[in-house]
């Protein structure tokens, strides 16, 4: 399936959660200082991160967000409103720090790593542009291919050395975040192929549609999926005929996080795509997977039921760029520390529920 050994390594590397650290974990959970549950998500998240890293008190050490760009051919069919030299300046604007996730990682702390994944334009030097370009921008998904085969894999591939290196380098939190105008227009063409759900139900607005605009957004999106047929059962495949080279590198995010046994927080939608991508080629790095929060946009919906996640926000966001999964990391954080760091009744002198205790005030 991988057509590739470096890739076939990578996912032979990718086990399923620890479920004795999760045992553990949720034992730990019932001897703490509160009442039990009284912490709600916060004490499943823990039990899942204790599962991620193999440990019954994990603690996050660092904190990384991998903003993938590129472009996408199918801007031609006049499915956004942006022009397309969009993406060349967003990235610009990461590099100069003034984006929103720019913002917000310089505000969490969290190490912004800036990808050329296949942007159309030449951009310009700059030392914290990791230059990747699997190629100049997608074909037009309505007419052929995105790309080859080649380059699907090629995505996935550098995506996972990403997440590997920033893994290395101390972070066990690492967010997908993404720029390319018309990536929403792949992402629900992804969606459709990889849940069966129909163009309809998988697009939304992107960048702002009016509702006629819509209408012939969805119309390429089903035009894209009858042009090229893609198989749910082939994910290298689904990328390759209708999806991003930002996408198939946050895809590679995914499953080098995995490997690593890091937690890869998702962002939206299109983070939600790739990551599709990447539950189809190994079930298992959906252990790894936490959802920041519900897109405004539609098909992210689907993705969260195919993958079967519950997003920790819903704050009606659709920007993208990594910014829910960076918001989200606080809420993480917390959960970590209250599990690793607070104190059990016993450690702490202080007396823990007794059965004995009548719920009307009086003993038994």
């Amino acid at each position: 399936m991988s057509g590739s050994s470096v890739l076939s390594s990578i996912l032979e590397r990718i086990g399923n959660a620890d479920p004795g650290a999760m045992r553990r974990a949720e034992a730990r959970q019932m001897t703490l200082t509160k009442p039990p549950g009284s912490l709600g998500r916060l004490e499943d998240i823990s039990v899942r991160l204790a599962g991620m890293f193999g440990t019954d008190q994990p603690v996050i050490r660092g904190k990384s967000v991998i903003v993938a760009a590129g472009d996408h051919g199918v801007v031609a069919q006049g499915v956004t409103g942006y022009p397309q030299a969009v993406t060349a300046q967003m990235v610009m604007n990461f590099l100069a720090g003034g984006a929103a996730i720019s913002a917000m990682a310089r505000l969490g702390g969290v190490h912004q790593v800036v990808v050329d994944a296949g942007v159309a334009a030449d951009l310009p030097h700059h030392p914290d542009l990791r230059i990747l370009r699997i190629g100049h921008g997608t074909a037009d998904i309505s007419r052929g291919p995105a790309m080859s085969r080649d380059q699907a894999v090629r995505c996935l591939e550098a995506g996972a050395g990403l997440a590997t290196e920033v893994a290395a380098m101390g972070a066990d939190l690492i967010a997908t975040g993404d720029m390319g105008i018309g990536n929403t227009t792949s992402s629900s063409a992804i969606t459709a192929a990889m849940t069966g759900r129909s163009p309809h139900e998988t697009t939304g607005e992107g960048t702002g549609r009016t509702p006629a605009e819509l209408q012939r957004k969805a119309a390429v999106v089903s035009r894209a999926l009858k042009v090229n047929a893609p198989d749910r059962e082939d994910p290298i495949g689904v990328l390759r005929k209708v999806g991003g080279f930002e996408i198939g590198v946050l895809a590679g995010v995914v499953l080098g996080a995995a490997a690593a046994r890091r937690a890869v927080v998702l962002d939206g939608f299109i983070s939600g795509a790739a990551a599709l991508i990447a539950h189809g080629l190994s079930p298992a790095a959906g252990d790894y997977m936490i959802a920041s929060h519900r897109s405004a946009e539609t098909g992210h919906r689907a993705v969260l039921s195919h993958l079967g996640l519950e997003p920790l926000l819903d704050l009606g966001m659709r920007l993208g760029e990594g910014t829910g999964a960076v918001l989200a990391m606080p809420v993480i954080e917390a959960a970590a520390a209250c599990l690793s760091g607070m104190a059990t009744f016993a450690e702490a002198g202080v007396a823990d529920r007794s059965e004995d205790v009548d719920p009307s005030g009086g003993n038994s």
